[in-house]
């Protein structure tokens, strides 16, 4: 950091995670602070900043550091999430620097809206992208998000450009982003990338509803019911008919 204190950042927790948050056994930080509000967000504890807590990069870097071992042996690494890690771009790109330097994995989980804030540096210390796409068709990723695609959809063409590895994550909802002109956009944008190993399609579900509940917040997918196996095979069935890998 030449000199400079490393930078402190806002986050809601910390945890260990397998299989969901990239590959193998994974330290995760979830980041303090989101610009969007989707509709079936798993973790509104972190929308706000002022509801984290401050903490340095050397603090983060000892609690991961508890569980290197493991991690490395599990074939994992280091996840940033949030939240929106992009929302504090120098405290996320110090801790991803900071994991590759003691050659740990890294992958950022970002929904790509403040793509334009992560600096090439930052994403050449990060092994994997985990990119949310919420939707394909602008009106519906508004409904969904509150915010506009065109970011995210800048930010993929740009990993692209660079290389990145990127798993897309799309979360399946009867109703609202299962609409089959819906996916077959996003297959056939996520198919002309080049970069995008994966694509995990994540069945809607209403686990996060007793969260909402403890912060006097209605969940509002509450009625939605997740999708049925039947909707689940059509839209990875659009996927695999653009070559690309669906999970």
């Amino acid at each position: 950091m030449n000199g400079r204190a490393a930078p402190s950042g806002v986050i809601s927790s910390w945890d260990l995670s397998i299989g969901v948050d990239g590959p193998g056994t994974r330290f995760v930080v979830f980041t303090g602070g989101c610009p969007l509000r989707c509709l079936y967000c798993q973790n509104p504890e972190t929308w706000r900043m002022r509801d984290g807590r401050r903490v340095t990069v050397d603090e983060v870097m000892a609690e991961a550091a508890k569980y290197r071992r493991f991690i490395e042996v599990a074939g994992g690494g280091v996840t940033i999430s949030g939240g929106e890690p992009l929302l504090q771009p120098a405290f996320t790109g110090e801790l991803l620097r900071r994991c590759r330097a003691l050659g740990l994995h890294t992958a950022l989980d970002t929904s790509g809206l403040l793509g334009a804030r992560a600096g090439d540096a930052l994403l050449a210390d990060t092994g994997l992208v985990l990119l949310d796409v919420k939707s394909w068709d602008p009106a519906t990723y508004r409904r969904v998000t509150g915010g506009p695609v065109e970011p995210t959809l800048r930010f993929a063409r740009r990993l692209a450009e660079l290389g990145r590895p990127t798993w897309v994550r799309f979360v399946l909802v009867p109703g609202l982003t299962d609409d089959p002109g819906n996916v077959e956009g996003l297959a056939r944008f996520v198919a002309g990338l080049g970069n995008v190993e994966r694509v995990d399609v994540l069945p809607f579900h209403r686990l996060a509803t007793a969260k909402y509940e403890r912060l006097g917040l209605r969940f509002p997918l509450d009625g939605v019911e997740p999708p049925d196996q039947a909707l689940l095979d059509r839209v990875h069935a659009q996927f695999r008919a653009h070559g690309v890998t669906s999970v």
